[in-house]
């Protein structure tokens, strides 16, 4: 009878982990459009709350108490964060919420080679499995820490590095992460040897992460997201968690895809940013612009160039993430739509911080979807676009990526927004871009600079439009 209900205790365990993983994959197939996201997140979290159900009816689960503390902690500390986290912190938040999932996995390994004495009398491929999840939680609980004060502009953005000290001690740090793990797998039973190899691990992270500038911290979250993923699958593996393993793998295989793609929007290899890529430096070469001078407009002035068009094309930004203005811009876009202006969005793959990120806001902000069009799609727009709207894009519309060698965004595809008939660019100021270099656009003679806030300056570009055009009923 008690094996009866032991096995059905286990097979219900099992169903239950089926159930969850399922809940993950179709959640995750909702995250493929602004329009299903919302739906798609909450189906992945209540297959998070069967998984974490499942795993509570373990039989006898030891200090019970202790895992209704942590549940109770997490809550506390995770809901509020989630409600509260502004959308241009989305980042940060990633970076942080996934640094605590890698120092996590990181931590389960320590505690199961204190539980088992070093792992003895433990099968291999267990003691292989933790001793993979051990370092790479650590890289990836330090790496995102550094990522997180990066972007929250603890850490300057501008890439922090030891000079030529760096790629050797990078390399003796992984060399003793790796003796360590080969002597634990060896035999030996040392916990000076596991708390070595976490201290190389956190260390490298650190190292690893600091020398990487501001504009390629996006990529490495993605990258760090990816590993984190992994190594809950090797945790999972060590512990016989059949969700931890399906839940690992598709966090690994989604965040390699997703960096992958961040890599080729910028035309770079993932090799190259993790080596130390562009970014973040607080010299910039001069402006190349064929003006060399900046020509300052009025609200009024744009809010004719607007009315008067046939279409205009609107590059948002980091910039408009920044002050809130999606929602500004859309009831000027209103207007023109009254006034039969066709309207588009340029969406480049990284504008903003994270990929998606601007289609988010501009969902927000009920903008058409079909008024969202990608890079590849309007960069052929462009030449018969009458008036082209950037509202705190930079980066990713600096012609110097298409036609400077010596320009360090060189290769990156961009959006052509230099060959738009005439452009204006909505800025707090003259200041560069994530990638620290100017933008000769800016001085291009058919470029209007409104300076100010983006959220301000659109309404009082909205109010002028009103005195040209009829607003909508």
């Amino acid at each position: 009878m008690i094996v009866g209900t032991a096995l059905t205790g286990a097979t219900t365990r099992e169903l239950l982990y089926i159930v969850s993983f399922s809940l993950f994959i179709y959640g995750l197939s909702g995250l493929t459009g602004p329009k299903t996201a919302v739906r798609g997140n909450r189906i992945a979290a209540a297959g998070m709350a069967v998984a974490i159900i499942a795993t509570l009816l373990q039989p006898d689960p030891s200090n019970m108490w202790l895992i209704a503390l942590g549940v109770a902690i997490g809550v506390a500390l995770g809901v509020p964060a989630a409600r509260r986290v502004k959308m241009t912190q989305m980042p940060q938040m990633v970076a942080i919420f996934n640094g605590v999932g890698g120092g996590a996995v990181a931590l389960i390994s320590w505690v199961e080679f204190r539980s088992t004495d070093g792992f003895a009398a433990v099968s291999t491929h267990i003691v292989v499995f933790s001793l993979f999840a051990a370092p790479i939680g650590m890289i990836s609980f330090w790496g995102s820490t550094i990522a997180f004060a990066k972007l929250q502009d603890l850490l300057p953005g501008r890439p922090l590095t030891i000079g030529r000290l760096q790629t050797p001690l990078n390399a003796a740090l992984a060399a003793a992460v790796v003796a360590c793990a080969v002597a634990i797998v060896a035999g030996a039973h040392s916990e000076a040897l596991i708390v070595a190899l976490l201290i190389a691990s956190a260390v490298l992270g650190v190292l690893v992460v600091l020398p990487i500038g501001g504009a390629d911290m996006p990529v490495v979250i993605s990258s760090l997201n990816a590993l984190t993923g992994l190594a809950a699958a090797a945790t999972g593996v060590a512990l016989d968690n059949t969700s931890l393993i399906v839940a690992g793998m598709i966090v690994g295989a989604s965040g390699t895809i997703l960096t992958r793609q961040m890599a080729a929007a910028m035309n770079r290899s993932i090799t190259s940013i993790i080596a130390g890529g562009f970014g973040g430096t607080s010299e910039s070469a001069p402006m190349t612009g064929p003006g060399g001078i900046v020509h300052s407009a009025s609200p009024a002035d744009v809010a004719i160039q607007l009315a008067y068009a046939r279409q205009v094309v609107i590059v948002p930004g980091f910039g408009m993430a920044a002050s809130q203005a999606q929602y500004a811009m859309r009831e000027m876009t209103k207007l023109l739509d009254a006034n039969d202006v066709q309207v588009k969005y340029a969406i480049h793959p990284v504008a903003g911080r994270m990929p998606g990120h601007m289609n988010v806001l501009l969902a927000e902000a009920e903008v058409p979807y079909e008024q969202l069009v990608e890079m590849n799609d309007i960069n052929p727009e462009f030449p018969r676009t009458d008036v082209a709207l950037l509202i705190g894009a930079n980066d990713v519309v600096n012609p110097d990526a298409r036609s400077n060698p010596q320009s360090p965004l060189y290769g990156m595809p961009i959006l052509d927004i230099d060959k738009a008939q005439s452009i204006i660019v909505l800025k707090r100021s003259m200041r560069p871009g994530y990638a620290g270099v100017d933008n000769p656009v800016f001085t291009d003679p058919k470029t209007s600079m409104l300076f100010g806030d983006a959220r301000e300056s659109l309404d009082s570009v909205t109010q002028a439009l009103k005195e040209l055009v009829t607003a909508p009923a």
